[in-house]
């Protein structure tokens, strides 16, 4: 069976919510990511962050989890410093409430297909997350979650169907984001007690 890893990278945030501070939205967002990913089955899960940012993925990660430091926040930078892995797959930090399905279809084609890239559903560009099989292959350009397309994905592939575009889901990055956030969905409870007034991240 192949060796997979799943990697939260904790890049910045752009926007908040008003009255929120911008750290602490950060890290109510992160620290779902990190609860949502340890609870995947038949993976390894890691923290990406950027040295200036230890601290944030330190305080926030479960006993035992890897954090890897890269230069910048982009999936080829994590994709370097991983060893050991067959497939691997790097989410952005900003999606609190995603169905584990939604991470499952992002590395499913990695059986057949070197890379795939979930996009970001709503308004504007940037990825959900991009997954490889390791080594990443030459051709794929560093990806920016925050910008980066699944055209810019397929633009150096020898075939455009090396890249397989799978299912899409809305990052946190501004105020149509928050509208769709549904009370009933399980999970998110950080960012949940942060924009009710009842608590704050730790």
């Amino acid at each position: 069976m192949a060796r997979r890893v799943v990697v939260a990278l904790l890049g910045p945030v752009h926007w908040s919510p008003p009255g929120i501070d911008r750290e602490d939205w950060r890290s109510a967002l992160a620290e779902d990511v990190i609860d949502l990913i340890a609870t995947l089955n038949e993976v390894d899960v890691a923290v990406a962050v950027t040295p200036a940012d230890r601290a944030l993925a330190d305080a926030l990660v479960w006993p035992g989890t890897t954090v890897y430091e890269v230069a910048e926040p982009t999936s080829n930078a994590v994709f370097a410093v991983l060893d050991g892995y067959d497939q691997a797959a790097v989410l952005a930090g900003d999606v609190p409430d995603l169905p584990a399905l939604t991470v499952g279809k992002l590395l499913r084609p990695l059986t057949t297909r070197p890379v795939a890239v979930a996009p970001v559903e709503g308004v504007g560009p940037g990825l959900l997350g991009v997954a490889a099989r390791l080594p990443v292959p030459s051709w794929l350009r560093p990806l920016d979650l925050d910008t980066a397309t699944p055209t810019d994905a397929r633009a150096g592939a020898p075939r455009p169907g090396d890249v397989v575009v799978t299912a899409g889901w809305r990052r946190l990055r501004g105020p149509a984001d928050l509208a769709t956030l549904d009370p009933a969905f399980e999970g998110w409870e950080a960012t949940r007690a942060l924009l009710s007034g009842t608590g704050r991240p730790t």
